[in-house]
């Protein structure tokens, strides 16, 4: 990308791209588009923008150890084998804590997705006072009281459940088939205290069950025929719950190869959705665009690199790649049912450093814009607060920059997404939704991830909210040019946009701009 400056001028409704005398100022071109004609390309979920709290996490255990800095490297010296580095123990999360309801709720509605590998082999205690250890077959033991918090904690922060079985051996019968036993005391449970469980996956991330608790040498025809035993029991239990699946991730080509050479304990969600493809409501898959340095062992790299990776086309597009591999298989298998992403973040394995700073905050709303415009109607967040790529400092919970883009786009997209009429490139990554709660207004999501400064020409005048933070992998952020900060009380400040004019608005390098047109009177938006 040159340093001239691109003007973008919001989309029409065929998508015409016309090019426009140079501004007097240099040899800047500009493409014309008008929001008040920008056509409907669908609606996502009102829970478009979810979140994941790992069930470790509700029962204590040993999740990913956070880096001691964000600005250093992993505190993995010596690779993936080092084990201890890994891991941290925590306490059972406080689902109590009024700080974390209100956080929480301010992104309402929501999923609350309550699984990960974890779950695959956490044992539901069948009484008040759960055991000290966990049954044969089992790692971990959920207790009543604290699946009662995940009840009451998803009421306070208008979210709705979701989650996945357990599967390990203790799930099982003596011939080793999956029973519904453990799935009908949790479901009981949450019906006997006034919960609902809106949706669940079988069970979490089936491409790598020999890591993830499933029996040894488990393979596509085992899981075909448990799935067959849960959503017959699915069905008649709980009717109104939606079937996920298969809920596995980050899956290629290769992949599904390597898991019909045999690799240990690979499942491809290809060779198992054409028994099971029909028996789910929604294709689920997961997405992460990398392994964090903690499960490599790689060391982090200059601040440059990071930047320029970050921000870089291919790896933004990485979304889009993931996408269509998994849409290819719900449209070979599954045809015509919804597609959910039901867990994401930065990078797997708790993420890196960067996934808590500002860098990660371009992935974060890119994908969400992205996401929508493919169609898919929810995006679940690994996770609300642990780990690096938590929306929320585990032990503070202080907002991280993601959350604060969170926040923006639960305030001001609406579900109903439109044609910016304008393809992606460096620097103009614009996405365009109804304005929520405005009829007529349109909503346009600007982000520049170059580091030219861009300029956006709009025919109405309207609201800028323009994130920042210098340097980039900064965990504080601007909105406006001012910091973002909760209040004394940890109160949520106010999001106040700046009054723009019609005509051009600057789009600074390396930020991120919500730009609220309420006088569009777009059709599509009333």
């Amino acid at each position: 990308m040159t340093k001239s400056r691109l003007v973008m001028i919001t989309a029409s409704v065929v998508g015409i791209v016309s090019i426009v005398r140079p501004l007097a100022s240099s040899a800047e071109m500009s493409v014309s588009v008008d929001p008040s004609r920008m056509t409907q390309l669908g609606t996502v979920d009102a829970r478009y923008q979810s979140y994941n709290v790992e069930m470790v996490e509700v029962t204590g255990g040993r999740f990913w150890k956070p880096y001691a800095n964000p600005r250093h490297n992993s505190p993995n010296t010596s690779g993936p084998s080092n084990v201890p580095d890994l891991y941290k123990y925590r306490s059972p999360i406080d689902l109590s804590n009024p700080k974390l309801r209100r956080l929480a709720a301010a992104l309402g509605p929501a999923y609350l997705r309550v699984s990960g590998t974890w779950a695959n082999s956490t044992y539901f205690a069948d009484s008040e006072h759960a055991p000290s250890s966990p049954p044969p077959g089992f790692k971990d033991v959920l207790s009543r009281p604290q699946w009662k918090g995940v009840v009451d904690f998803a009421a306070a922060a208008d979210a709705e459940i979701v989650t996945s079985m357990a599967i390990s051996a203790g799930a099982r019968d003596a011939s080793g088939v999956w029973t519904p036993e453990q799935a009908k005391r949790l479901i009981e449970f949450t019906q006997s205290i006034g919960g609902s469980i809106a949706a669940a996956e079988f069970m979490n991330e089936p491409a790598i069950a020999a890591i993830g608790g499933a029996p040894k040498g488990y393979d596509a025809a085992a899981y075909a025929r448990d799935f067959r035993v849960f959503e017959r029991f699915a069905r008649q239990a709980i009717p109104d719950m939606i079937i996920l699946g298969p809920g596995s991730g980050d899956e290629t080509a290769a992949s599904d190869a390597a898991a019909r050479d045999g690799s240990e304990g690979a499942i491809a969600s290809r060779d198992i959705l054409p028994q099971t493809g029909r028996g789910i409501d929604v294709l689920s898959y997961h997405h992460y665009g990398a392994l964090s340095q903690r499960c490599t062992g790689v060391a982090g790299t200059r601040r440059s690199s990071l930047e320029e990776r970050a921000l870089s086309e291919d790896w933004l597009a990485s979304t889009d790649r993931a996408f269509a591999f998994y849409k290819n298989l719900r449209d070979a298998f599954s045809p015509g049912k919804p597609i959910w992403l039901t867990e994401t973040a930065e990078a797997a394995c708790g993420g890196n450093p960067q996934a808590s700073t500002f860098l990660d905050t371009f992935r974060y709303l890119d994908q969400l814009g992205r996401l929508a415009r493919a169609g898919v109607q929810v995006v679940t967040h690994n996770t609300l607060a642990a780990s690096d790529y938590g929306l929320l400092d585990e032990t503070t919970l202080t907002p991280r920059p993601n959350y604060w883009g969170a926040l923006l786009w639960r305030k001001l997209m609406g579900a109903t997404v439109l044609d910016p009429g304008m393809s992606i490139a460096a620097g103009q990554h614009v996405y365009a939704h109804c304005q929520r709660d405005t009829p007529g207004g349109v909503t346009l999501l600007a982000i520049n991830n170059d580091r030219a400064a861009h300029v956006l020409e709009t025919p109405f005048a309207g609201k800028r909210y323009t994130l920042s933070a210098e340097p980039l992998e900064n965990s504080d952020v601007k909105l406006n040019g001012k910091a973002l900060k909760l209040g004394d009380h940890d109160d949520i400040p106010p999001l106040e946009g700046v009054a723009t004019a019609a005509g051009s608005l600057e789009l600074a390098p390396t930020t991120i701009t919500f730009l609220t047109l309420e006088r569009a009177g777009n059709d599509a938006c009333r």
